[in-house]
Order: C-alpha cells, then sequence, then structure tokens
C-alpha cells in the first residue's frame, strides 16, 4: 500500500493517473474525459450510498415525497447519475446498463466513439442490510461505421479498452485497468480525490479461500461439488480452504484480488446459463483478473472470448488465482470424460 498524503506535492491521484496514461498512448483525450465522467458519477454514488439512510433512499422506489417529487430508490438514481454523466461527457455512443432493457443511444449531439457496459450499484439486494456495493463499467470503442444501435456493445471482452470497478466499503475504492495492469485508487474525502494506493495489483498464484453461494448446493453440478470437497477436506495432510462469500460480487471479487483463492457462480441445475451479466458484470471483471494476472473462466472457455449474442447474457463465471482455477478445470474436463 502507498504511504502517500493527499497534501504530498507528488502525490497520484486518479484524474493525473488518467491523462499521463493518455498522454503516453498519444490518444485524443476522449477516452480520458470518459473515465473522468465515469468517476464523477462513482463520486456521486459514493456519497448517496453514504446518505442513504438518512436520505430515505432504502426500498421505496416509486413512493412520491410531501412536495410530489418522486423518491428514487438508490439503485435506480444510480443509474440516473451515471448515464448523466457519461451522456455529458460528448464521448459515448452506446450505453449498456442493468437497469434498462434496451441499450441507450447518445444523442447525436452529444455522441462520442465509446461504448459503455455499465451495472451502477452490482450487489443492490444488499443495500438495506449496509453490506459492501458497488459499481462495474467496460468501455470499448465502436468498430463500425454504421449508425449507433445495440449491436456495437455485442463484442467479447478481448475488445476491452478500459474496464474498473468502484467499491463502496469502508471506504471507497476504485480499481481501474486501461490495459497495462490493475491499479487502486481509494477516495480521501477530504480533498475529494481518488489517491493511488496499490500500483500493478497481482493476484497470489494459489491462495487459501474458495467463495461461492452453497445455498446453492444441491443444485451444483457434480464437477463442482467434488471440487469443494477437496478444498473443505484435502486429502493430503493440507489446511483447508477457508469460505468467504458476503454476495455482492465487487466485494467478493476484490478480497479474491487482495488475498488470492477462487471465486465461483458456476452454471448449475437451477441456471444452467449461468446468473452473471456477460457485458457489465462478467466481461470487466474478467479482465481486471487477467490484468492482476489471475483466469476467469465460463468453466469451458475464457470469458473474455465469449461472443455476446444479446446484451443481457447470461454466462457461467469462475475466477480468481491461476493454480485455484485451472484445479477446478481439472474437476471439469474429468466429468466431461466420465460423462
Amino acid at each position: 500500500m502507498s504511504d502517500q498524503s493527499p497534501f504530498d506535492t507528488d502525490v497520484i491521484t486518479l484524474t493525473r493517473f488518467v491523462m499521463e496514461q493518455g498522454r503516453k498512448a498519444k490518444g485524443t483525450g476522449e477516452l480520458t474525459q470518459l473515465i473522468n465522467s465515469m468517476l464523477t458519477a462513482i463520486k456521486a454514488i459514493s456519497s448517496a450510498v453514504r446518505k442513504a439512510g438518512l436520505a430515505h433512499l432504502y426500498g421505496i422506489a416509486g413512493t412520491v415525497n410531501v412536495t410530489g417529487d418522486q423518491v428514487k430508490k438508490l439503485d435506480v438514481l444510480s443509474n440516473e447519475m451515471v448515464i448523466n454523466m457519461l451522456q455529458s461527457s460528448y464521448s459515448t455512443c452506446v450505453l449498456v446498463t442493468e437497469e434498462n432493457e434496451e441499450a441507450i443511444i447518445t444523442p447525436k449531439e452529444k455522441r462520442g466513439k465509446y461504448i459503455v457496459c455499465f451495472d451502477p450499484l452490482d450487489g443492490s439486494s444488499n443495500i438495506d442490510c449496509l453490506a459492501p456495493i458497488g459499481t462495474i463499467f467496460a468501455i470499448y470503442r465502436k468498430v463500425t461505421e454504421d449508425e449507433a444501435s445495440e449491436k456495437d456493445a455485442l463484442q467479447p471482452g478481448r475488445n476491452i479498452v478500459a474496464a474498473g470497478y468502484a467499491l463502496y466499503g469502508s471506504a471507497t475504492l476504485v480499481a481501474l485497468s486501461t490495459g497495462q495492469g490493475v491499479n487502486c485508487f481509494m477516495l480521501d474525502p477530504a480533498v475529494g480525490e481518488f489517491i493511488l494506493v496499490e500500483k500493478d495489483m497481482k493476484l497470489k498464484k494459489k491462495g487459501k479461500i474458495y467463495s461461492t453461494n452453497e445455498g446453492y448446493a444441491k443444485y451444483f453440478d457434480p464437477a463442482v461439488t467434488e471440487y469443494l470437497q477437496k478444498k473443505k477436506f484435502p486429502e493430503d495432510g493440507s489446511a483447508p480452504y477457508s469460505s468467504r462469500y458476503v454476495g455482492s460480487m465487487v466485494a467478493d471479487v476484490h478480497r479474491t484480488l487482495a488475498y488470492g483463492g477462487i471465486f465461483l457462480y458456476p452454471a448449475n441445475s437451477k441456471s444452467p446459463k449461468g446468473k452473471l451479466r456477460l457485458l457489465y458484470e462478467c466481461n470487466p471483471i474478467a479482465f481486471l483478473v487477467e490484468q492482476a494476472g489471475g483466469m476467469a473462466t465460463t468453466g469451458t472457455q475464457c470469458v473474455l472470448d465469449v461472443k455476446p449474442e444479446s446484451i443481457h447474457q447470461r454466462v457461467p463465471l469462475v475466477l480468481g488465482s491461476k493454480d485455484d482455477v485451472e484445479e477446478y478445470l481439472s474437476f471439469v474436463q474429468k466429468h466431461q470424460k466420465s460423462g
């Protein structure tokens, strides 16, 4: 972790970091502008999250207050904040969000060359109990000359130019990658800036923690059941893996990145195609995990190689330390052969 103070003259803020990266890449500045707009939305969401209980933002979407204004639930408010900031950046052409059934096409007068897929408030079912929640995003470049449409967002994760997540926990943290490793920045509320706290974050090759919702154990495929059994009751005399599961993917993934291990949200008999969404949950997270030296798989292929067919497509997701994910895949392959 960095020992920098925000009052140091050489402190590296996220705004400065993104500008320097853009200058090195000799870009037009449009991506820098877009990322900075995303950061402004994240700061606004962070502020709303901290005040949500006092501002009556818990679980009351659709009600009207005494002055006749609609009181919006935190996830709906967050979605609107991100959409407004991104469209005001003059850098986007298509937006895909978990909260909207169809892709949002940026008005022509504000249109740029980037597509952004995002989950404005991941783990929103945990809002009311104050568990950590987050924002996830992936940025793609428009690759066709056609009029902007939903089809522009149907790109494999390998095409991502930048991705990141914000975690609203004991502090507000942003993990960001523009394809040159993963860097973590923490929000200093005193100065309103994200400060670099970890440069070029790397996943351990092997961890000691597994993370999955074992409430679905009765629906697990035999490969998952056998793999987890080995983690809990190792036959070689080694220590069993610890189980940790928050239920907010950003929180579980960030812990996996920080400590190593494996996070599993595999397909099962109840959700044969998986439950997490490819474009705005799995792809950006898989991009960050690979940039940190880990692996992310559906069980049959790398997540980033999946060609999307629809904007809300679901896929299985298993990610984490390279050795742990490869061991999991060995169980999958073993059961495929025996099946």
